[in-house]
């Protein structure tokens, strides 16, 4: 579609203009075999300076010329309609420019690479502007990351791989009120991933009623290990087989009871007759189900016979700290802790709906759940752990499951995190004051989550922009942090990490540095652990859950990462790149504002340059500094210096196998040539002549056997 003149300049015909030693330079016409024309400017007998060159077919092009070869600034109009505005290069779009489609409604603004759509740009598909996409491009091509926008008003922001949504990302169906967040492959939900339909309002409720499923997919449909959370209260965990519970799982019923068991086709197999309803969820009075505290076979109750305070979606389950208490005064002592949680049940919602949005970008009804990484800075904030309890033994305290007794990824429910709020306060404040479980409770309220609650400590959540980006991260952390894991010495002696582990592993890692040193990753560790420091000394045998440990790696960042690496950083970012400026993009918006008939992208480009703008503030510097450090430290070296671990362990393993191996077989040629050697010896005896005397093995003068 590009044009290149100077292969067709040796076909002039005549030329009509100024000429300096009988070579053209100056103002001049010049024209050309087939037609073409050249209008502009010349320069010692070459096509040099501001001109119009015109093909006989009618394609025209206007603006800067070098030496016979269009260059910089330029401008391309076809017979059809389109046209093309913005840097030139070799005759071919390169740099910025905006391309308007004559024949389809189709708009082009952004960066080209040698007449291809390469690098940032936004495609507009519709003259309203309804349905565009946003972001990378290579070689015409959607591949990176990129925002689609449907003419439905249907959003996709993730990942692309030739012009399908591949990766990561997120799609809002605004139509039909849904949402999935994770994995796709070739345009597909593929992998893990969290989808979510939200349902109708419930009357006199600012929050609509939602049902979301988390764990895998395959094609589109769920499939494999995963939960769902209906909009009942009720949730799922278990597996899954084309979008139906098949297979063992656990289903927890709204009022907060227990089955565990297996499912077929979408049905609890020992009671196929029984309907798990997806907003209604029945009484199951036959059924013996498990308490999630404690091993007691209990029964469902549920409607009429609940009379919690609090309502039947929110049934606290605190059976075992019941056990502490004489059997007749269980009843009130269930009841007056329920009051204690009416009288903060508005606060308490507000610090759930705070702290589980925490790191979340948007939400179609800004409501989220609330996970462990969430739960665990909340409880740091609250200053749990200053009563000599760490979160890893809270994790125990509160433990359900033991495979996941401290995985980040963990849901808590309003009714869980209220559980484990009064789980909690009972194990810190009952020792001390032998108080019933509603004092200590509300002791812990006013003492610990009253004054410090949503107040954002630690280096992960203080800054939203920054935590998203943080959290991209966190995938890989979680493996590392796994990987580097020891047996916990107290049960149910699950993997846990020291402190002195974290230390090892940067040590292992190659990861200390002139700005990182020993002394200053131990001041992060303690930094905000009372009972770490006595004095001068350290004990760097307490126990990090995830959160502390991922924390820990982004102060750790902001150290190591120096003003030097940066600078390399933005340098080799550059020379990938194509290094446009803003102010080429202003320069080109002053142009365009010049003719009105290019109202349309004289809006796109505001679009741009509206983002430019913002860009230049204080604040994104700042961010974008902080987004250097992070990726130079996680992507640059972190990540890489544990895969080099990993492999030189893979080889260690393979070379230990290997000369185990090559033991025993040595140890086999050994024994073979020992054997060998004996039946060599054995059959030279037996070729020997017997002395005399001796006879079919035994001495004459013997008396035989």
């Amino acid at each position: 579609m590009d044009l290149i003149i100077s292969s067709l300049v040796c076909f002039l015909c005549s030329y009509e203009g100024e000429k300096v030693h009988g070579l053209y330079d100056g103002e001049g016409v010049a024209y050309f075999q087939g037609g073409n024309i050249y209008r502009g400017m010349f320069s010692e007998g070459l096509m040099h300076g501001h001109g119009t060159y015109t093909w006989a077919d009618g394609v025209k092009y206007e603006g800067n010329f070098v030496k016979n070869v269009q260059m910089y600034n330029g401008s391309y109009t076809w017979p059809d309609g389109s046209m093309y505005e913005g840097e030139v290069k070799n005759g071919v779009r390169h740099g910025f420019g905006i391309y308007k489609c004559g024949t389809h409604p189709v708009s082009y603004i952004g960066q080209w690479c040698e007449g291809k759509r390469h690098g940032k740009g936004t495609i507009y598909y519709n003259r309203e502007g309804t349905s565009w996409y946003e972001g990378d491009w290579v070689n015409n091509i959607k591949d990176g990351w990129g925002i689609r926008c449907y003419k439905s008003g249907n959003i996709y922001e993730g990942q692309w791989e030739k012009n399908v949504r591949h990766g990561e990302g997120r799609m809002r169906w605004l139509t039909t009120n849904q949402e999935y967040t994770g994995q796709w492959v070739n345009g597909i939900q593929h992998g893990s991933g969290t989808h979510s339909w939200f349902l109708k309002r419930i009357p006199g409720s600012q929050y609509p009623l939602r049902n979301e499923y988390v764990g895998d997919f395959v094609n589109g449909d769920r499939h494999g290990r995963g939960r769902f959370f209906y909009a009942s209260g009720a949730m799922y965990d278990g597996e899954w087989v084309f979008n139906k519970k098949h297979g063992i799982g656990r289903f927890v019923f709204k009022n907060g009871r227990i089955y565990e068991g297996e499912f077929i086709n979408d049905q609890i197999a020992e009671y196929p007759a029984f309907q798990v309803d997806v907003m209604n969820t029945q009484d199951l009075s036959g059924i013996r189900t498990q308490s999630p505290f404690g091993t007691e076979t209990i029964r469902i109750i549920d409607g009429p016979g609940n009379t919690s305070v609090l309502g039947s979606n929110i049934e606290l389950d605190i059976s075992s700290l019941l056990n502490l208490f004489p059997e007749k005064d269980r009843q009130e002592e269930m009841k007056q802790v329920e009051y204690a949680v009416l009288r903060h049940i508005t606060e308490l919602r507000r610090i759930y709906s705070f702290y589980s949005s925490l790191g979340c970008d948007q939400s179609l009804d800004n409501t989220f759940l609330m996970t462990k990484l969430q739960f665990w800075r909340f409880l740091k904030d609250c200053r749990f752990h200053h009563y000599n309890v760490t979160l890893a033994d809270m994790d125990r305290i509160l433990n359900v499951t033991p495979e996941e007794v401290h995985s980040p990824y963990e849901t808590l429910l309003l009714r869980t995190f209220l559980t484990y709020l009064i789980h909690l306060a009972v194990h810190i404040y009952h020792k001390e004051h032998n108080s019933p479980s509603f004092s200590c409770f509300s002791e812990m309220m006013m003492k610990n989550i009253i004054p410090n609650a949503c107040h954002i400590q630690g280096i992960l959540f203080c800054e939203q922009q920054q935590t998203i980006c943080a959290i991209n991260y966190i995938d890989k952390c979680w493996e590392i942090y796994r990987a580097y894991c020891r047996p916990s010495t107290i049960p149910p002696y699950e993997p846990t990490m020291k402190m002195r582990h974290f230390l090892w592993m940067l040590k292992d890692l190659n990861m200390l540095s002139k700005q990182l040193t020993a002394t200053k990753i131990v001041e992060i560790l303690v930094k905000d652990n009372p009972f770490v420091r006595d004095g001068d000394d350290s004990n760097l045998q307490h126990e990090l859950v995830f959160l502390e440990f991922f924390e820990a790696l982004l102060d750790c960042a902001l150290l190591y990462v120096t003003n030097d690496m940066i600078k390399q950083q933005v340098d080799l970012v550059n020379q990938e790149g194509n290094g446009y400026r803003a102010e080429d993009y202003t320069e080109g918006a002053r142009h365009i504002l010049q003719h009105p008939e290019y109202s349309f992208q004289v809006l796109m480009m505001f679009h741009f340059l509206y983002k430019l703008e913002k860009a230049k503030n204080e604040q994104k510097e700042k961010l974008s500094l902080w987004l250097n450090q992070m990726y130079i430290f996680f992507v640059n070296k972190f990540f890489p210096a544990y895969k080099h671990a990993q492999v030189v362990k893979e080889n260690v393993e393979e070379n230990r196998k290997r000369d185990a191996e090559l033991a025993v077989q040595l140890k086999i040629e050994e024994e073979e040539l020992v054997s060998i050697t004996l039946a060599h010896c054995n059959l030279n005896i037996s070729h020997q002549p017997m002395p005399p005397g001796v006879h079919m093995g035994f001495n004459i003068f013997q008396t035989p056997p």
